[in-house]
């Protein structure tokens, strides 16, 4: 039932962080620290868990009896102690043991109820929960394949783990219980109210007289936990970062000897969420001692009243009875409220931390005004060139990271680059030019600021985003490959691909190695595809972007890892590629290069010059330096990547 439902995802704007300074220092998953969502004291808990509700109402009707089955069976505890009044005042007081066995009977067939009463209400939610948490999770997952490339670079992983686990977790087990019984218990106790008021009204005052500054404690208990309970969750996240980092980065923690350094660093955050673990359960257990004290205290005071009452024959021993048990059966509803507040408290917590990622835009918001009278500009320029605007052309193309300082210039100012159809351009610029954002801008991984992309005449912002990635296919310069086969890795890049076009994309990666490993292209490459070496992983990659023979090809520095033996013939069996593809090569190495019919200079946020490679030799500083090695890479510090 659960997988059926519909969600409404409200937007808002995305704010990326900077990148992590050196040595890396866990990055904080949490929105900006100026976020509605990280401020719970501004935030209803009531309104939080009403988020739930476009899912939960697919089982509504379980809840509902779920809800009624507790109901009854609480109810049930009520009637007891009136029969226990019934025996007191008959059979015992008259000494009637006959009468005895009908009402002991009576009680033994109400404890039995109670027990199946709530044997069925686990029953009747259990499946239902589960396909709802495996429906949240879901569409959890599609939202972060769908986000922006900007928003994964500001989130740490383990922030994003965390809500798709735990939050999961807390948010399924307040269906199951908290919410059930905060109805439950709140029914239970006015219907008790009502039969301790029907029994002895002067009692029930008594007994009642704890209820007003009870009820200021828990609403200042909420205002604190909720606090609390925000930091505990975002400190498990980032502590789940530290974890993940440093099980994928063993290696280098071993190599450099820095397993103490993280291992402090662990301990640092274990320590921290330790101490907000520590002030939560302090909070809860300032509220349980007086949530459970001031009931006592109340219930003594009723027992001296009412065995006095007793005692002035103004009240049955039976009654009295009947009374005091009452009482005794509203302990639980009264004390579970703590706790039942509390985990709303981490319910509404998790709530708000799921609904962050669903309510991030996906498109990367609006464009700026100035971003929009950039592109009506260039593509009026665009429009006036059509007749040569075949393959790939940039107009006025600007970028800017959005956690960029203000007062640092665009990586990207003013770009304009035509590659015609069919032609392999080379992109070549210093460290930190900004080569790999330009090439990440085709497939729109990030927006461009400014200016117009067009592929053969037509906007890419006008093209929908997965028709797009099957035009323009990638090879990043840092390959990686996921948990699953060689061949299944390789079909990323166009998954219905014939086992030909497989062989032949492996081939053209001189990826012969697949052959040899135990099952070939079914072998396992395990996480990362660290079973591989780089080169093996980075021919893969190569492989996974020609697989599909895309019409436009981006390759980013493609044959780093490899040796030059290898790299020989990669690039001849690449030459065939290239000749029936418009692509984009950055290159680093003159062999690559000479991969390219023409090559592009990027200097300064711009295209500084574009010609041949012996044309710019003899035109062209900066592109002697960069081919001699002798070119400055852009200053640390620089907004550059």
């Amino acid at each position: 039932m659960a997988e059926n439902q519909e969600s409404t995802l409200p937007q808002s704007p995305p704010r990326p962080e900077q990148e992590d300074p050196d040595p890396p220092t866990p990055r904080s998953g949490q929105p900006p620290r100026s976020s509605p969502a990280t401020a719970p004291e501004h935030r209803s808990t009531v309104r939080s868990l009403l988020r739930l509700w476009p899912y939960a109402r697919v089982i509504r009707w379980r809840l509902a009896a779920s809800i009624s089955a507790a109901l009854v069976a609480m109810l049930s505890v009520l009637v007891v102690p009136l029969v226990l009044g019934r025996i007191v005042d008959g059979p015992i007081a008259h000494h009637d043991l006959s009468a005895l066995w009908p009402l002991a009977g009576a009680l033994l067939l109400l404890g039995l109820v109670e027990a199946g009463l709530f044997y069925t209400r686990r029953v009747v939610l259990a499946g239902p929960l589960a396909g709802l948490e495996t429906a949240m999770r879901g569409d959890l997952y599609a939202k972060l394949q769908r986000l922006p490339v900007s928003f994964h670079d500001r989130w740490a992983s383990g922030q994003l783990l965390s809500r798709a686990t735990s939050d999961m977790f807390t948010m399924r087990l307040f269906l199951a219980f908290p919410l059930v019984f905060l109805v439950v218990n709140s029914l239970m106790f006015a219907a008790g109210t009502a039969v301790m008021f029907v029994l002895d009204w002067r009692l029930a005052l008594i007994t009642l007289l704890p209820a007003v500054p009870l009820i200021v404690l828990t609403r200042h208990f909420e205002s604190g936990y909720s606090l609390a309970a925000r930091r505990a969750q975002d400190q498990t996240g980032d502590l789940a970062t530290v974890i993940e980092e440093s099980v994928l980065g063993i290696r280098i923690l071993k190599a450099f000897g820095r397993h103490r350094t993280m291992a402090e660093r662990f301990r640092s955050q274990t320590h921290e969420l330790r101490e907000t673990e520590l002030h939560k359960a302090g909070l809860l257990a300032n509220l349980w001692a007086v949530i459970v004290g001031l009931p006592e205290l109340a219930l003594g005071c009723a027992l001296a009243v009412g065995a006095y009452l007793v005692a002035q024959d103004e009240l049955t021993t039976g009654t009295l009875v009947a009374f005091l048990s009452t009482a005794l059966a509203l302990r639980w509803p009264v004390e579970s409220l703590g706790w039942l507040l509390a985990y709303a408290n981490e319910a509404a917590t998790a709530t708000d931390r799921y609904f962050e990622v669903l309510d991030e835009p996906e498109d990367g918001g609006a464009p700026a005004p100035a971003a929009k009278a950039d592109a009506t500009a260039a593509t009026a320029t665009a429009t006036a060139t059509a007749g040569t605007d075949e393959g790939i052309r940039l107009t006025g193309v600007r970028f800017r990271y959005p956690d960029a300082p203000d007062d640092t210039p665009d990586l990207l100012c003013g770009i304009d680059l035509h590659v015609r159809r069919g032609e392999t351009m080379a992109l070549v610029g210093a460290t930190g030019s900004g080569k790999t954002t330009l090439t990440a801008l085709l497939p729109r991984l990030y927006e461009a600021t400014g200016g117009t992309i067009t592929l053969d005449g037509r906007d890419i912002r006008e093209i929908p985003r997965a028709r797009l990635r099957e035009l323009v296919s990638v090879a990043f310069e840092e390959p990686t490959l996921f948990s699953a086969s060689v061949g299944e890795n390789v079909l990323m890049g166009a998954p219905d691909a014939s086992p030909e076009q497989l062989r032949r994309a492996l081939d053209t990666a001189q990826a012969d190695f697949v052959e040899r490993l135990p099952a070939g292209t079914e072998t396992q490459v395990g996480e990362q595809g660290l079973s591989l070496s780089g080169g093996q992983r980075q021919r893969l990659a190569l492989a996974r972007a020609v697989v599909g023979d895309p019409a436009f090809l981006v390759l980013d520095d493609p044959l780093s890892a490899l040796d030059v033996h290898t790299e020989a013939l990669v690039e001849q069996a690449l030459r065939e590629v290239l000749g029936s593809t418009t692509a984009l090569v950055v290159a680093h190495r003159p062999s690559t290069v000479l991969l390219a019919d023409r090559v592009a200079v990027l200097a300064d946020g711009r295209i500084a010059a574009v010609g041949t490679h012996q044309e710019l030799l003899r035109s062209c500083a900066v592109y002697r330096e960069l081919m001699s090695g002798e070119a400055a890479p852009v200053l640390e510090g620089s907004p550059a990547r």
